[in-house]
């Protein structure tokens, strides 16, 4: 829960539901809401796949799923899970004996569709091998892909058979004495994913893996998963996120912590107010914060800064914001920190000036999380 005294209508009370572990990272109680993202490469080029999940991990994502479609691809998951910096989730969708290659290989979860594995017998191989190998499962409904016999009772996919695909789901598992696992009910209908996990959340205490499945590209995908994920979060449904781009896996690491940051979740990293600008700026705010958004990449520590062009609501945001810029009159604007006026700036050398005050926040800010921590 994010807890706001003195601003109590910023307060998202999350769902309860119990924990699980996904290699270090905790999914569910009272953890913070983690981010994922998924590699495009093909698994057996390990270089490739490596080198995606390490530039997913310099943004911050959590926890990254690799597909598993064939033994080659368990094979080279070994060294993948070896060199990673994050917990990798084994993509597995119909051969049981993939899932148990992926938990020998060391994965931290298995994505699987148990209802796609086989017989009961191969589900409790399955359960088997996590249990040996210290894995947890998510259980991925979607719905493209609802069994049969649920589209012949239903008609069509809905909320209710995607719910019920979910739930008997968990029982397979649950009658194999298997309680680690978190669960999603993806669709790339906006309505009908958020329909389904709110009945979901209603049906079950386990963690719950939001997403918004085909979601598109990165324009499209990003507004529409902002609509889906974010309605959710704020009312407090959802444990881990992955935000479904057909873009660059960091674009969508990117994306997930813009949601939480925008619902007050979760904060890395600088978050820049900005206005659109119009004829009244006193300077390119475009550009300036195009400009500002690369070269401040490299700052993990939250802090929010303001750029505004006018005086118009310049001050207003300035004294909500760490570090703030508004534009004025004759080349120049003024500079707050923490709020207050505190020296004009020619707008020729604000961006480095603004970078260079960023950074000099960010080590105190670093530096005091570290003294405090002693």
């Amino acid at each position: 829960m994010s807890h706001n005294p003195i601003r109590p209508w910023r307060d998202v009370q999350r769902r309860k539901s119990r924990q699980i572990m996904v290699g270090k990272v905790p999914v569910g109680g009272d953890a913070p809401i983690s981010v994922q993202t998924m590699t495009n490469t093909l698994t057996t080029d390990i270089k490739a796949t490596l080198d995606q999940i390490l530039r997913a991990a310099d943004v911050g994502v959590d926890i990254v799923r690799v597909s598993t479609p064939d033994e080659d691809s368990t094979r080279a998951l070994r060294e993948i899970v070896r060199e990673s910096p994050v917990p990798i989730v084994a993509d597995i969708h119909f051969h049981y004996k993939r899932a148990i290659e992926a938990a020998e290989a060391g994965a931290a979860c298995l994505r699987i569709n148990p209802g796609n594995i086989g017989d009961a017998k191969r589900v409790a191989e399955v359960v088997k091998a996590a249990k040996d190998h210290g894995c947890s499962i998510r259980i991925g409904v979607n719905a493209g892909s609802l069994e049969k016999q649920l589209l012949e009772k239903y008609g069509e996919p809905c909320p209710d058979a995607m719910v019920e695909s979910g739930l008997d789901h968990i029982k397979l598992l649950q009658d194999n004495d298997f309680h680690e696992f978190k669960i999603s009910c993806k669709a790339s209908d906006v309505f009908l994913s958020a329909a389904a996990y709110q009945q979901l959340a209603a049906a079950t205490d386990a963690p719950i893996h939001l997403g918004i499945t085909e979601a598109g590209g990165l324009m499209s995908g990003t507004v529409k998963s902002a609509i889906g994920l974010g309605s959710l979060l704020w009312f407090g449904i959802g444990d881990t996120i992955r935000v479904s781009l057909s873009a660059d896996p960091v674009e969508e690491v990117k994306v997930g912590y813009e949601i939480l940051k925008s619902l007050g979740l979760r904060t890395r990293g600088v978050q820049i107010i900005s206005c659109p600008s119009c004829a009244r700026q006193g300077f390119d705010v475009i550009k300036t914060v195009e400009a500002l958004e690369k070269r401040l990449e490299h700052i993990k520590t939250p802090m929010s800064l303001s750029i505004i062009g006018c005086v118009v609501n310049g001050p207003g945001e300035a004294l909500m914001t760490d570090i703030g810029f508004t534009g004025g009159g004759n080349g120049n604007g003024m500079i707050y920190l923490a709020g207050k006026q505190s020296h004009r700036m020619g707008n020729d050398q604000m961006i480095d000036h603004i970078v260079e005050l960023v950074e000099k926040k960010a080590a105190e800010l670093d530096a005091a999380e570290a003294q405090a921590a002693e």
